[in-house]
């Protein structure tokens, strides 16, 4: 009986032993930490950022939300590809370039559709078209949507990057070369842009909405793969920013002005030119980002080999977004 009672009892400690194994491989395979950037040029990620939505729907699931400044579409894929962030706020051409690269990175949800970047110069300039920059100064920061638009607006003038002299600075660097005097032109981007505008008058002598990208929300793609459940759960609470946003303009742009110490007019002109109409990445997505990807592969920024076409396919992932918006 003693000898039975041993067993039965070595075989309960055992089990429990077994159960507490596999909790902790389980408890190995789910973050303690999700990490999100955010950014002046995405006003839904500073909504959420301020009004705490990620940390109370992560806290039931004992996961803590830490949220990273991302000053232009570059560093977030920087970060997106060390690790430093889960989830990237990205132009989508700037999303096409990378993946071009090899990064492995997904877009899973638009926070918006922005005409966030023109052709800018100061308001004395003797520069009113594309054509006028041959030979210029212009500053823009490589790797992101208003690089991009300057790209494509040479080559539907005639012109190439090496018509001009490019000066590779951060978006608000940029600004302040501009009204320096230090560059003659710069690609500029909200609401750095906005504010300039409004403050020096700077003239935005060219703008084209359709060659502005949409903003999205990138994840790599082996963290999609292995946590399907957070990123429907951030997709929820980029949602809930989402909508917030369309119903209170007013609070939204003071959350941009707060967080980009700017005034709440230059947000508001910033907030103006963003549609946050439609959050699922689809085909209007995928039309825009493949003409800026055969651009920059005409102009060698992207290898001649790579099938723009299916690097799209591969970088537009809206499964998980239709899952949640439309359950």
């Amino acid at each position: 009986m003693k000898k039975r009672s041993w067993f039965i009892f070595t075989l309960v400690v055992l089990g429990l032993i077994l159960a507490g194994c596999s909790g902790s491989a389980e408890g190995e395979q789910t973050p303690s930490k999700v990490t999100l950037d955010y950014a002046y040029y995405s006003p839904t990620s500073l909504v959420l950022k301020e009004k705490g939505w990620a940390e109370e729907a992560f806290e039931n699931l004992g996961i803590d939300v830490e949220f990273v400044l991302s000053q232009g579409s570059n560093k977030a894929l920087e970060f997106l590809n060390s690790s430093s962030v889960d989830f990237g706020s990205t132009a989508g051409a700037a999303a096409l370039m990378a993946k071009a690269n090899n990064a492995p990175v997904e877009t899973v949800y638009l926070y918006s559709k922005p005409e966030w970047t023109a052709l800018v110069t100061n308001a004395d300039s003797d520069i009113s078209s594309v054509e006028d920059l041959k030979g210029k100064k212009v500053a823009a920061t490589l790797g992101t949507d208003p690089y991009i638009f300057l790209v494509r607006a040479l080559k539907e003038h005639g012109l190439s990057p090496k018509d001009i002299e490019l000066v590779n600075l951060q978006h608000a660097d940029g600004g302040s070369a501009l009204t320096s005097g230090s560059v003659d032109a710069w690609a500029g981007l909200d609401p750095h842009m906005a504010r300039l505008e409004l403050e020096s008058d700077a003239n935005l002598f060219y703008r084209n909405p359709e060659f502005n990208t949409y903003g999205t929300l990138n994840v790599r793609s082996e963290y999609a793969e292995k946590h399907p459940e957070i990123v429907k759960t951030v997709i929820e609470v980029y949602e809930k920013a989402r909508r917030w946003t369309i119903e209170n303009p007013e609070e939204a742009a003071q959350i941009l002005a707060d967080e980009a110490g700017i005034d709440l007019e230059v947000a508001k002109k910033g907030l103006e030119r963003n549609d946050f109409s439609n959050p699922v990445p689809g085909k209007a997505l995928k039309e825009t980002i493949i003409g800026a990807g055969k651009v920059l592969q005409a102009e060698e920024i992207i290898d001649a080999d790579v099938n723009i076409d299916d690097l799209a396919d591969d970088l537009i992932q809206p499964a998980l977004a239709e899952e949640v918006i439309n359950p």
